[in-house]
C-alpha cells in the first residue's frame, strides 16, 4: 500500500500527480535565489504541478577544497525561510550531521539526506526523530533493495514521512547510470519515489578540480521516469548553468523548465490514469 506523505496542499505518493523539487544546487546569493523561486512559482503554477523549492546553504561534498560551498547555515536558512514567506513553497534542503538538525527543522519542511551520508545510522534516526519528513537520497553505492535498511532506521522512531530519491549508480570512473528498476523497486517499499533527473547525469569529479555532467540527458530519463509512475521528480535549475557556482553542468536553465515539464506531466498523467483504472 503506497503511503501518501502530505505537506499542507502539497503530496507525495498514493495517485497524486508528481510533485517537482527544484532549484537552485546552491544559494549563491539571496537576489538570484528569490528569482529563480518566484520564475519557478509562475511556472508551476501555470501548467498545474505542485512545488517545492530546493536549495542548499551548505554543499559539504564538493570535489576541490576550494570549491564553492555555499552562504552557510544561518544566512542560508534565512534565505529559504523568504522564499517560504514570500512564494508560499514548502522548502528542502540537506543536514549533513546532527548538530544542524534542530535549527534546520525550525525552517525546513522537508530534510534532505545527501546520498553520500545515506547509511549514517546516527543521522537517519536523528532526523526521524524531528517529526519533519525526510527525503533520503540513494547512495550511488547502494543497491535499490538496501533502500529498506534507510527506513527502518527512520521509522524506529515512528516517523513515517519519508520520500526515497534515486539520484544514479556509479559506473565507472567519474559516470553515473540510472537503473530504471531502481525507481520500481523502491516504490514496491511502498514509500514515495522521487527521480533526481539533474543529479544522474552528473559526472562526479568528471572535470577535474569539479564534476562535469551531460544535461542534454536530463529530459529524456526524466520521461522515462515518469512512464514508471514516479511520485516527485528533482531538478537542478540555474538562469545561468554555464557560469553556475555549483552543479552547472548538469542543471537546466530555468528558460527550458516549462516545455520539459509539460511533458513529463502528460506521460505522468497517462500513467496514473491507468493506474486508477
Amino acid at each position: 500500500m503506497m503511503k501518501q506523505v502530505d505537506l499542507g496542499s502539497v503530496s507525495f505518493g498514493g495517485s497524486k500527480p508528481l510533485t517537482l523539487i527544484s532549484g537552485p544546487c546552491a544559494i549563491e546569493n539571496e537576489d538570484m535565489t528569490l528569482r529563480i523561486a518566484e520564475g519557478l512559482k509562475k511556472i508551476t503554477t501555470e501548467v498545474g504541478c505542485q512545488l517545492v523549492f530546493k536549495a542548499s546553504y551548505d554543499k559539504a561534498n564538493r570535489t576541490s577544497v576550494t570549491s564553492f560551498r555555499g552562504p552557510g547555515m544561518d544566512e542560508g536558512l534565512r534565505i529559504l525561510q523568504r522564499v517560504k514567506d514570500e512564494f508560499e513553497l514548502p522548502v528542502i534542503s540537506d543536514v549533513h550531521d546532527v548538530t544542524q538538525i534542530a535549527a534546520a527543522a525550525e525552517v525546513l519542511d522537508i530534510i534532505q539526506i545527501p546520498a553520500f551520508l545515506s547509511r549514517q545510522t546516527d543521522l537517519l534516526v536523528a532526523v526521524g526523530e524531528s517529526g519533519k519528513v525526510v527525503n533520503v537520497k540513494k547512495g550511488q553505492f547502494l543497491a535499490p533493495w538496501d533502500m529498506k535498511h534507510g527506513i527502518n532506521k527512520i521509522t524506529s522512531t515512528g516517523n513515517e514521512k519519508i520520500l526515497l530519491t534515486e539520484r544514479g549508480a556509479s559506473f565507472g570512473y567519474n559516470n553515473l547510470v540510472t537503473d530504471m528498476r531502481s525507481l520500481v523497486i523502491m516504490r514496491e517499499m511502498g514509500y514515495p519515489v522521487v527521480f533526481d533527473a539533474t543529479h544522474s547525469v552528473q559526472l562526479p569529479g568528471g572535470a577535474g578540480g569539479s564534476s562535469g555532467g551531460q544535461r542534454q540527458y536530463v529530459g529524456a530519463l526524466s520521461r522515462a521516469a515518469a512512464a514508471t509512475g514516479i511520485d516527485g521528480l528533482f531538478w537542478e535549475v540555474h538562469e545561468d548553468p554555464d557560469n553556475a557556482l555549483c552543479d552547472g553542468p548538469n542543471s537546466l536553465p530555468l528558460a527550458q523548465v516549462k516545455g520539459m515539464l509539460q511533458q513529463v506531466l502528460a506521460i505522468d498523467a497517462i500513467f496514473k490514469q491507468d493506474s486508477e483504472a
